[in-house]
C-alpha cells in the first residue's frame, strides 16, 4: 500500500537556485517535447514514441547551445518527457483534452525525482540527485522504500517568499 506525506523544506540559496534550474529545465523539456509531438501529429496523425523523443533529447543535450540541460538531474528531464507522453496517451484515449504548454508565469512549479532520494530523520535532511543536505521539517517518520518524489514550490500569500514542499510516497508493508 502506498502512503504519501508532505514535508516542508528549507533550501539554502545555492540549493534554491539549483531547484529553480530544475523547474525551468523540466518546463523547457516539456514544452520542447510537446512542440515536437504537435509537429509530428500534424504531419502523420499519430504521436512519437517515448524512446524516439528520448533520443532526440540526448542529441539536443550534446549540442553546445543546450549544454545547460546537463546541469540538472537527467531523470527529472526524462520525467518531463514521460508527462508529455502520458498527456498524449490520455488525449488519444479520450480521457483528456489536447496537452497545453506550461507557462513560466504560473507561480506553482514542480519537478519529480524518480530515484536516488534519501531521507535522514535524525539530521532533518533530504538528499536528492545533485542536491545534497536540504533541511526539512519532518512531522512524522515513515518506514519503507521511497517512490518517485515531487518537489513543489508554492507562492505564499501576501509575501514574496515561497513555500517549498516535498511529497514523499513510500511503500508500507
Amino acid at each position: 500500500m502506498l502512503k504519501a506525506y508532505k514535508y516542508r523544506i528549507y533550501p539554502n540559496i545555492e540549493q534554491a537556485l539549483l531547484i529553480e534550474k530544475h523547474f525551468g529545465c523540466s518546463r523547457f523539456v516539456f514544452n520542447w517535447a510537446l512542440a515536437l509531438q504537435k509537429r509530428y501529429y500534424a504531419i502523420f496523425g499519430k504521436s512519437l514514441s517515448r524512446t524516439k523523443i528520448q533520443s532526440h533529447l540526448v542529441k539536443k543535450k550534446k549540442k553546445a547551445k543546450f549544454s545547460w540541460l546537463s546541469e540538472v538531474n537527467s531523470q527529472s528531464l526524462l520525467n518531463a518527457l514521460l508527462n508529455v507522453h502520458t498527456a498524449f496517451t490520455n488525449f488519444f484515449k479520450g480521457q483528456a483534452k489536447f496537452p497545453r504548454f506550461k507557462s513560466k508565469k504560473i507561480p506553482q512549479r514542480s519537478y519529480q525525482c524518480p530515484q536516488h532520494c534519501t531521507v535522514n530523520f535524525e539530521q532533518g535532511m533530504i538528499n536528492l540527485p545533485k542536491l545534497k543536505g536540504i533541511k526539512a521539517v519532518f512531522s512524522r517518520e515513515f518506514i519503507g522504500n521511497i517512490k518517485p518524489l515531487p518537489l513543489v514550490k508554492l507562492p505564499q500569500a501576501n509575501t514574496m517568499q515561497a513555500y517549498w514542499l516535498i511529497m514523499v510516497k513510500h511503500c508500507r508493508h
